[in-house]
């Protein structure tokens, strides 16, 4: 009887490490919901943006026909160039910002660490917040500190030591500034993180070895600590471009754009044309775009990533 009972459970293993070793080797069975997924709700509304973007659709009207007039009006609209530009000058200043105060702040957190300092869990956490926070919330917190009424904190402020009030939100040129160091703000976070993690992997030994040459703080930083983390830097800064260049939600509750067209990037320019306008087919070659703008840079970041790997 017992070696009955040892014989089926002997079968009973064995057959679950043959049904373990066919869904090895069949890997597709267990991605198939999520690229399910992925076409449902993100390849399928792409597909059908292009396709969009090569019609005269409106949204006042169900008729339409194939033309590439969309994109001929785009490159043709005076104001485009101005939306790339605010874009690019937002992307470029958030990113490298970004990237300095994340770097900055990664160093003193893993040199607190290293020296066993109190507080750095608490700098790591604080640092942490902005990321944690919906981009409607943020544009909100930041509305309240810029507001030029008597409820804004930052003029509040100001005023209350004596200094005049600041147009934050109502001049066009202060208003792209600060928009900008919100945004700074808000991605610094996942520059901290990623660079904290990456310093992780730079050699003690070689560090030591540096101490022992006599090189100093910012030596250390660009010759061993910059070198080291090459890869990790690349990735980081990708992730950052292509999040910002789809800022949406912080922009539109922030400054919604203005004043004027002041603060309107490439993703808040589809949606205005798209939903203000009524023209879906104009707002669709926008979007498509920025789509192309996301792929290069998405096949960079795949790019850097391979070469880590």
């Amino acid at each position: 009887m017992t070696k009955q009972i040892s014989s089926s459970t002997k079968n009973e293993s064995m057959h679950k490490k043959n049904v373990i070793s066919r869904s090895n080797q069949r890997p597709f069975l267990w991605l198939l919901p999520l690229l399910s997924f992925l076409f449902l709700f993100f390849l399928l509304p792409c597909i059908d943006v292009i396709r969009t973007s090569f019609t005269n659709a409106s949204m006042t009207s169900t008729d339409y026909k194939y033309t590439l007039n969309s994109y001929i009006r785009v490159f043709q609209d005076p104001s485009f160039l101005n939306v790339l530009w605010i874009t690019l000058f937002f992307v470029a200043v958030s990113v490298v910002f970004q990237f300095v105060f994340g770097f900055a702040i990664a160093l003193a957190v893993d040199h607190g660490e290293k020296k066993n300092m109190y507080g750095t869990v608490l700098t790591r956490t604080i640092s942490l917040i902005s990321w944690a926070i919906p981009g409607v919330a943020i544009g909100i917190i930041w509305k309240l500190l810029y507001s030029e009424s008597q409820s804004g904190i930052l003029n509040y402020l100001l005023t209350s030591m004596g200094f005049h009030s600041i147009a934050f939100l109502t001049n066009p040129f202060l208003a792209l500034i600060f928009m900008t160091l919100a945004n700074v703000w808000r991605g610094t976070a996942q520059s901290m993180i990623l660079l904290y993690a990456g310093l992780k992997t730079v050699s003690i030994e070689v560090i030591e070895a540096s101490d022992v040459d006599g090189a100093g703080p910012f030596r250390k930083i660009l010759s061993i600590i910059v070198p080291s983390m090459k890869s990790v830097i690349m990735i980081n800064i990708l992730l950052n471009i292509i999040n910002t260049f789809n800022t949406f939600d912080m922009i539109m509750s922030l400054t919604g754009g203005g004043p004027g067209r002041s603060t309107e990037v490439l993703v808040l320019s589809s949606y205005r044309t798209i939903f203000q306008q009524l023209d879906l087919g104009k707002g669709s070659a926008i979007a498509v775009v920025l789509l192309v703008i996301n792929i290069v840079f998405a096949s960079l970041y795949i790019r850097a990533n391979r070469e880590e790997n």
